[in-house]
């Protein structure tokens, strides 16, 4: 399978089974298009045509052209077959078991009252809650008895806001610290944060135990303050904007994400992320809205064309920064074309459900954050480890071959089958697809490519 397009003055050719990424002239491209429809000789003679009036273009560099077209093909650079099916779930096979990751639902409320919140206010649908110490120290447990030979561990704090509960977040660290060594285990922590709470303790604290921390920013303030308003519906723009700032300085500019979501009030999120680069960060990240069908925050299909507008002109951005000397970070443009993940990885898609989990203030057990509160999707709890095996062999089966919609798709081994959540949200079952997320994605796929070949020519 092979995807052609063209961006950033770039015809890019990918070769979805082999991997391989190529920048190819003009007469290249063609071929390529061409090549598996026509025989050599109609091949020659219609790019002959295309460029008759060229007069740097012989009929020998065409035919030299094709040549090394077909000498792709015979190295396994182009036109690669797939012969992946059948590797499809042997990743969650082999590691059947194992749990790398927990998502610690530290605290189900929030002090502020988002109301696009996929979380309900940080209440999942239920009741405001915090975790204990106790429980939070069995989810440890849990964690490194069902990990296996795995020594490399990772544990978020989320919420709601993780902060509302943080006396219990430095308790459950310092657990963790204290028995890691003795399990010949190595514990690296998340915390998601909107800010409000953030203080000299916590920033002492993140910069010393936390790998990343994750800042709730959404660009603008006139758009932040829409939605992430406190509970008298003030903004909290003025308030975490200071914080965030102390923070990412103290950490040296490094090892954390503002993270915004975009809405239908903000499909022009550019000038979101330009206010982000205004006020000095440069680890960004801008997410589409999660929401129910309906929601006057859902992006339409009217907003469709402007996002995928802004995506391009983000790349743009991008490549304007990096001659410029001031480069920065986008999380969905992050693409390693040289070491990324291994086939497995790529075809198994997600680990949610088998090798990650979310646990909720009283211990129970979901596939991922995004399921907690969905009552057929509980998997059990911390005590009694996964019940709900029906629910586990349903995440354990999802790969990019049991979705049929993704067979004859170029980007699926990179999106390798997309977000089980958004599948079910949007057409009731976690092998679903959603297409308006696939829409969005492909585009995002080719600005990252185009900026990764970009840079790779510009090392070269």
């Amino acid at each position: 399978m092979v995807h052609q397009y063209k961006l950033g003055g770039y015809n890019i050719v990918l070769d979805i089974c082999s991997g391989s990424v190529h920048a190819v002239d003009d007469i290249a491209y063609d071929i390529i298009a061409l090549y598996e429809q026509k025989d050599r000789a109609s091949v020659l003679a219609e790019i002959k045509e295309k460029y008759a009036d060229s007069n740097q273009v012989s009929e020998q560099d065409i035919a030299e052209c094709y040549d090394q077209v077909t000498a792709l093909k015979e190295s396994g650079q182009l036109f690669a077959e797939d012969t992946f099916e059948p590797m499809a779930g042997k990743l969650k096979e082999k590691t059947a078991g194992v749990v790398k990751a927990l998502c610690l639902h530290i605290a189900h409320t929030c002090n502020l009252n988002c109301s696009y919140c996929f979380a309900s206010q940080g209440k999942y649908h239920g009741d405001r809650a915090i975790m204990s110490f106790e429980v939070g120290k069995r989810a440890l447990d849990f964690l490194i008895e069902n990990s296996g030979s795995r020594r490399n561990l990772e544990v978020d704090f989320f919420g709601g806001e993780p902060l509302m509960n943080f006396d219990v977040v430095k308790q459950l660290v310092a657990y963790a610290r204290s028995v890691e060594k003795q399990h010949n285990k190595n514990f690296r922590f998340t915390l998601t944060t909107n800010g409000m709470l953030i203080d000299d303790d916590v920033i002492d604290f993140a910069n010393r135990e936390m790998s990343n921390v994750v800042l709730s920013l959404d660009g603008r303030k006139e758009i932040h303050d829409r939605f992430r308003v406190d509970y008298s519906g003030k903004g909290s723009f003025d308030t975490i904007v200071p914080k965030f700032q102390k923070l990412v300085n103290a950490r040296g500019g490094k090892n954390y994400y503002m993270r915004g979501t975009f809405t239908h009030a903000n499909p022009d999120f550019l000038k979101d992320i330009q206010t982000m680069l205004d006020l000095g960060f440069t680890e960004l990240s801008m997410e589409p809205v999660v929401c129910a069908p309906g929601d006057p925050s859902e992006l339409t299909e009217a907003d469709l064309p402007i996002v995928l507008d802004q995506y391009e002109k983000l790349a743009f951005l991008m490549r304007q920064r990096d001659k410029e000397g001031r480069p920065f970070t986008f999380y969905h443009y992050m693409i390693d074309l040289n070491d990324g993940p291994c086939i497995y990885k790529r075809i198994s898609g997600c680990g949610s459900g088998t090798e990650y989990m979310a646990v909720t203030p009283w211990g129970d057990l979901y596939p991922c954050h995004q399921f907690v509160g969905e009552e057929a999707y509980k998997l059990g709890d911390i005590w009694t480890g996964v019940t709900n095996k029906c629910a586990q062999d349903e995440f354990a089966s999802c790969n990019v071959y049991a979705r049929p919609e993704c067979r004859d798709c170029w980007a699926k081994l990179y999106c390798s089958g997309g977000c089980a959540a958004n599948a079910l949200h949007s057409t009731g079952s976690v092998k679903g697809v959603y297409e308006y997320g696939c829409k969005l994605f492909r585009k995002r796929m080719e600005c990252a490519i185009m900026v990764a070949v970009a840079r790779a020519f510009e090392d070269a």
